[in-house]
């Protein structure tokens, strides 16, 4: 290529360069000559005017801050609502700012407008959206709900404000909400069919959060997992199990499931099994078993606990021992239960109350005697076999 016609391009590109900031300084392409003095003239009027402007309205803002600052005790404001107050100035003076600029910058007067609109309908929606949360939590105090169900709320209500405020503010400038809506929700409905099992979920978690059949603390057993509920998501339920093991579990399975809350009454009740000899006594095994859940802290005293005969088994006379706990002993229970049967075997030990076991004991009659060397095992002696429980005098 001639180093011309390399010449000729770039200078080709320059001047459009040239055109295009003249332009876009106000000049009009219809001019001969481009009068740069009488420009760098008019930009440097309009950037006084833009500063003396800014300088107004920043004086303004800081008086406005300098008042609230004074009189805060006076009109009794709060931390919280004083950041509030001291946000929406800040965003009124940038939004006046940002006119004010447009204004001086060969900025068409419906665009002007337009912006203004545009900043008052997104001012209004960021108040809406500082206040909701504010407002949803003493509506929920109010009607003793959970917090489980505040923050379902406040992400919902903090989603539909963006999508109202959006709308909003692109009405200002000519956008056709309605076809946009309409399209939303056609791309919602094929996003629906594709994630069906998520949907599901979705509004499963909301029934939960709503009938409040457990909460965020409650210690439940679902299917084959048992523990601390730590989390309800709209997707998923978490579950802290004794071996501090987290279990997730959907909740479309969650909900179809039948869920015992162990945790939703003020004490619960629990059960454990002992068992004596038939030969000791019922009513001296009874009394250690209610002094050693007597002497046990974590027992609750009233509802009373109780241990009464369930069974006269084939290997003794087995209790049912039946007490009482508050709901913050469950996680324990275990290792509660574990104590108190080491606790009831030492309490029998000292009362001399055996602890049977199925064992077997061979007898053979006394009355009949032979000569070892001429008596056939198998035919000349009986051996008589039963099974019976092993004591103290046997041992």
């Amino acid at each position: 290529m001639p180093i011309a016609s390399i010449t000729d391009f770039f200078r080709e590109i320059v001047r459009d360069l040239h055109t295009s900031l003249y332009l876009a300084l106000g000049g009009s392409i219809d001019e001969e000559t481009f009068d740069w003095s009488s420009k760098a003239v008019e930009l440097t009027s309009t950037g006084i005017k833009i500063l003396i402007l800014l300088a107004v309205l920043g004086f303004f803002y800081w008086l406005a801050i300098y008042i609230i600052k004074k009189s805060r005790a006076k009109i009794r404001l709060n931390e919280r609502r004083t950041k509030i107050v001291r946000s929406v100035l800040r965003y009124v003076w940038v939004v006046t700012s940002l006119i004010a600029i447009m204004s001086q910058i060969y900025f068409e007067p419906e665009t002007v407008n337009a912006t203004a609109k545009a900043s008052t309908w997104a001012g209004i929606y960021y108040v809406l959206w500082a206040s909701s949360g504010q407002i949803i939590h003493r509506i929920l105090q109010h009607y003793g709900l959970n917090a489980s169900i505040e923050q379902l709320l406040q992400n919902i209500l903090s989603v539909l404000l963006l999508v109202l405020g959006l709308a909003s503010v692109m009405a200002q400038f000519g956008f056709d909400i309605v076809s946009l809506v309409a399209g939303l929700g056609i791309v919602g409905l094929a996003v629906g069919f594709a994630a069906q099992s998520t949907l599901a979920n979705f509004i499963a978690g909301i029934t939960i959060l709503l009938e409040q059949s457990f909460q965020v603390g409650d210690w439940i057993h679902i299917n084959e997992n048992e523990g601390r509920v730590v989390l309800i998501a709209l997707r998923t339920t978490h579950i802290l199990t004794r071996d501090n093991i987290t279990v997730i579990i959907p909740n479309s399975n969650v909900a179809s499931s039948e869920v015992t809350n162990l945790t939703s009454k003020n004490f619960i009740r629990f059960d454990i099994r002992v068992r004596i000899a038939f030969e000791d006594d019922i009513d001296a095994a009874r009394k250690e078993i209610v002094q050693v859940l007597t002497d046990t802290e974590v027992v609750l005293s009233r509802p009373e606990h109780s241990a009464t005969v369930a069974e006269i088994g084939e290997y003794g006379v087995f209790f049912i021992v039946r007490f009482w706990v508050k709901p913050a002993a469950v996680a324990r229970m275990p290792k509660i239960k574990e104590g108190l049967r080491e606790d009831i075997k030492l309490a029998f030990d000292a009362a001399g109350i055996s602890t049977p076991y199925p064992h077997m004991r061979l007898l053979m009659p006394k009355d009949v005697d032979y000569p070892i060397a001429t008596k056939p095992f198998a035919t000349t002696t009986q051996i008589l076999s039963e099974t019976v429980p092993l004591t103290k005098n046997d041992q």
